[in-house]
């Protein structure tokens, strides 16, 4: 529902509403919303004058209508931000916001997508995002226009299909459970709907409450007696019969445990010393039960993040469905602020969503992850926000769930929109500043020295966070006495002039003189890691270093409270800190120096990343890299485990680095950066970071006149909007991509594309032009004298000619395909192609054949650990095996199918487990 460029969202499925840059804007008066409304429903569209003047005043026709219209679109244009936003156009006015900029056109779209879809539960995941789009009755404050009531009927009709929709896909994939309250509440709006009550009895009867079910037709039944003199349908009779003789045809399984989705805990570790606060923990104890959002507000270092931390695992066990927990780095020096879309993703995975089900557009990931919590009592705690624009999209919108956001701001606008409940945050007092130090400390030291305990917080501004460093300071020294540590902040006074004496940065600066002169020097070079965090490798890279040399230094760090080992070989800063540490290496590191630093830290990043990206897929690296500099180590990842375990662990930071190396100048570690992440982000369902990251590499290349490096992108643009459906922008990019590869005499480069060419045209249905373009790349990839392209192209052939029913001419493909790809041992390859001649055998009615292919294909699945291929090859495997009437074997296959799909977590679980269901009716019949 976004446009690009405007941001501006027009909400018809519900309240009229306008939306721009995430944030709702009032607007004021019935007939202007009814202007809104009217042009909305015909967005792109220009409607007359006449028309809209009749829709808004109907027979209550003033003298000064049409005046009064333009004064109406006028203010309408400042609600949405632009004036070309609604452009005079004749006979009329048109509302030009773009493609998919009213929640309307958004609905149509995903109920179109979903009667297109032949996957049931890709067909659930768009009716559900779909569905989650009512907000209520639509049009629900512009009543008075007889036009603008037929819409909202026409649009109430169309919420009533999508559900009933919903609802027979949910049931086809065993998703009976969670239905039953949603379909009682269609039948009670809807009581003569014998659809509704159908899949009512159905999901009753499944969920073990055979009773009610009939009890749900014979309602019915006396209903249309009563209203209509008729008994229900034939259809709805059998169903009835079915469910008295419990016949297994209408049975379905209950999910499997394995499948249910986890209950997320995200919270970091609380601070174990965290003293204090008690006012402000007894308002939070106060609202658990409200629901909404607070907002934890207060200056920088002041424990915003502690407090609720602290708090969340207090009353953890109040919200048993999980809690979840992003920092949004607001304040953070060294990056921007955490996208919501990414954020969101990282959600809905915690909450069990599947990668097959992640939506692309962020509003449909905002329908979907609400969709989700509804119902569930969660805790949500969205650290260090911007502003109230990150935050919206984050709250779950349920009343049984709690949002707590912390910010340096106080988030006005949430408190006055979202009615969320400030909280702020104050220094400590100077009772909790000293329980602090004791906690610390121990309570006899600091009742020894009351005095210097109190002037040692006075000194630190009661910052928690200086009160730490102090605190460190004093535990490591215990032969100082409190007054001697609070002397040497009393000369803090001179050394700045007295003008500083309270200032946190005093601290700091105080700290750092306690360390070794190398220490101090990695806690400046830190401050250009763009983080979030930091592994000891990347550190030593940083600085120059061994790894050996760097753990001491982090060591003395992390003892001073400088730096924060978050979790086991990773070190975070305080925004603060990293602030600090910035400016100090602003004054006391050359700017060749800094600049050295960020080039070892980025060869350190692209040399690793290529290395992992080489030992997921060993023969398709084909860019070159410069050699790293002098004191880079880069980290080497022994087999696919550990590349896919380090990706993980680093993509945050890969994808701070690529931004980090087009603003500092190194345009060709920002595009390669970018190409050697793109396999892993593909994988995993982060598809606006692939087409954020390809777009900073297209711009870097450019401004470097590097063709091969703007082929690169454009072909990776191009993967990355056909993943997101936008097939003609993806058939631009690898168009483009094709040319400047011809320009600059790269036959790999061309052949690849060619091969994505052909499988855009798959997607769209298209294999005739598939073919041809998998032909096409086959001849590049021999003139290129690339043999694992070969074979990956000569199976793309033969599935492709499977497809067209071509099953001979697929085995010969294939089988060549098989020949190239054991020369040069590419075991996935081999694995992807004798699943294909599977494939071919099976259509061709040869199923022992196809057996012993998929056997073949099972057995280097597993030496490559590629478990979704092998879950995808036991259904084939079970597929061949019904074929031969052979039930048992067919059982096993998709039972081992059903089994790792469960541990993945995939939705295309919920489908074997109908298949085996249908499996074991037919065996007792």
């Amino acid at each position: 529902m976004s446009v690009p460029g405007t941001g501006v969202r027009v909400r018809l499925l519900g309240p009229v509403e306008v939306i721009v840059a995430g944030s709702p804007q009032a607007v004021n008066g019935v007939r202007r919303k009814a202007v809104l409304a009217t042009l909305a429903l015909h967005a792109g569209r220009v409607v007359s004058v006449d028309r809209l003047i009749d829709v808004v005043w109907g027979d209550q026709l003033p003298a000064t209508a049409a005046n009064t219209l333009q004064r109406h679109v006028s203010y309408l244009r400042g609600v949405l931000g632009e004036p070309g936003s609604i452009v005079a156009r004749q006979p009329g006015y048109v509302l030009n916001t773009g493609p998919d900029s009213t929640d309307v056109q958004a609905a149509e779209r995903l109920l179109e997508l979903a009667r297109r879809s032949s996957d049931r539960n890709e067909q659930v995941a768009h009716l559900t995002a779909a569905v989650a789009l009512w907000r209520g009755p639509p049009l629900a404050d512009v009543a008075g226009s007889a036009w603008l009531e037929e819409q909202a009927e026409h649009l109430a009709r169309l919420r009533l299909e999508a559900e009933r929709a919903l609802a027979e896909a949910r049931l086809s994939v065993g998703e009976h459970a969670g239905l039953v309250p949603g379909l009682e509440r269609l039948v009670r709006q809807h009581p003569l709907d014998e659809h509704l009550h159908a899949q009512l009895m159905l999901a009753l009867y499944r969920d073990g409450r055979q009773g009610e079910a009939v009890a749900t037709y014979r309602r019915l039944r006396d209903t249309l007696r009563e209203n209509l003199g008729i008994d229900p349908s034939p259809r709805l009779r059998d169903l009835e019969c079915a469910i008295l003789r419990q016949d297994t045809a209408i049975a379905a399984p209950a999910p499997a445990a394995a499948a249910q989705p986890p209950v997320a805990a995200q919270l970091p570790p609380p601070v174990p010393t965290f003293t204090g606060r008690d006012a402000e923990l007894a308002a939070l104890d106060a609202l658990v039960d409200r629901g909404g959002a607070v907002v934890v507000s207060g200056t920088a270092g002041v424990g915003k993040t502690a407090l609720a931390v602290h708090w969340a695992h207090r009353a953890a066990e109040r919200f048993p469905d999980g809690q979840l927990y992003v920092n949004l780095r607001g304040f953070d020096p060294a990056a921007t602020p955490t996208d919501p879309a990414r954020a969101l993703h990282g959600f809905l995975e915690a909450l069990g969503v599947p990668v097959s089900r992640m939506p692309s557009d962020r509003d449909l990931m905002v329908s979907l992850y609400r969709t989700t919590v509804a119902g569930k009592r969660l805790l949500v705690v969205l650290d260090n926000a911007r502003d109230a624009e990150q935050v919206r999209p984050l709250l779950p919108g349920s009343p049984d769930c709690l949002a707590i956001v912390t910010s340096r701001d106080q988030l006005l606008p949430l408190v006055v929109t979202e009615s969320a409940q400030p909280v702020p945050l104050d220094l400590l007092s100077s009772d909790e500043a000293r329980d602090m130090l004791a906690r610390r400390l121990g309570a006899r030291q600091i009742d020894a020295e009351p005095g210097a305990a109190d002037d040692i917080a006075d000194r630190c501004a009661r910052l928690p966070i200086a009160l730490a460093i102090v605190a460190a300071r004093a535990a490591t020294n215990r032969h100082f006495s409190l007054a001697a540590v609070a002397g040497e902040l009393g000369d803090l006074d001179a050394f700045h002039g007295g003008d500083e004496a309270t200032d946190v940065r005093a601290v700091f600066s105080w700290s750092c003189r306690t360390l070794s002169p190398p220490a101090v020097r990695l806690f400046r070079l830190l401050s250009l890691h763009p983080g979030p965090d930091v592994s000891v490798p990347a550190v030593a890279s940083l600085a120059g270093i061994t790894p050996q040399a760097s753990g001491p230094l982090l060591t003395e760090l992390t003892r001073a409270n400088l730096l924060t080992e978050h979790t086991y070989g990773r070190y975070a800063f305080h925004d603060l800190l990293r602030a600090y540490a910035a400016s100090l290496a602003e004054a006391a590191e050359a700017p060749a120096e800094r600049s050295a630093a960020v080039h070892r830290l980025l060869d350190h990043c692209l040399h690793t990343a290529h290395a992992a990206d080489l030992a997921l897929h060993p023969h398709f690296s084909d860019i070159s890299l410069p050699p790293p500099r002098a004191g880079v180590t880069p980290e080497r990842p022994r087999n696919k485990l550990a590349a896919t375990a380090w990706f993980t662990a680093e993509v945050p930071v890969l994808l701070a680095a690529v931004p980090l190396a087009a603003r500092a100048g190194f345009e060709g570690h920002a595009w390669r950066l970018a190409w050697t992440m793109a396999g892993f982000l593909h994988r995993q369902g982060h598809w606006q970071d692939w087409l954020g990251t390809q777009r900073i590499a297209l711009a870097a290349a450019s401004r470097l006149g590097d063709q091969t490096g703007q082929g690169h992108a454009h072909r990776s643009l191009g993967l990355a909007c056909s993943r997101l459906r936008r097939y003609d922008e993806a058939d631009d990019h690898l168009r483009r991509a094709f040319d400047l590869f011809t320009d600059v005499g790269d036959d790999a480069g061309r052949a690849h594309t060619c091969l994505n060419l052909g499988q855009l045209a798959e997607r769209q249905g298209q294999h005739h032009q598939a073919l041809d373009h998998s032909r096409r790349a086959l001849t590049l990839f021999r003139r290129a004298g690339n043999e694992a392209g070969q074979g990956y192209t000569l199976n793309a052939v033969g599935w492709q000619e499977g497809l067209l029913g071509n099953y001979d001419s697929a085995l010969e493909s294939c089988g060549e395909a098989l020949r190239k790809l054991q020369e040069v041992d590419d075991v996935q390859g081999q694995a992807d192609t004798w699943d294909s001649l599977g494939h071919a055998h099976h259509q061709l009615g040869d199923d022992r054949r196809a057996i012993a292919c998929y056997e073949h294909a099972l057995d280097l699945f597993t030496q490559v650990n590629d478990r979704y291929a092998e879950a995808s090859t036991y259904v084939n495997l079970g597929g061949s095996h019904r074929a031969l009437a052979d039930f048992g074997a067919t059982q096993v296959a998709w039972r081992r199918a059903l089994s790792i799909l469960d541990e993945l977590g995939d939705a295309d679980a919920d489908a074997i487990r109908a298949d085996l269901a249908q499996l074991d009716a037919s065996r007792l019949h």
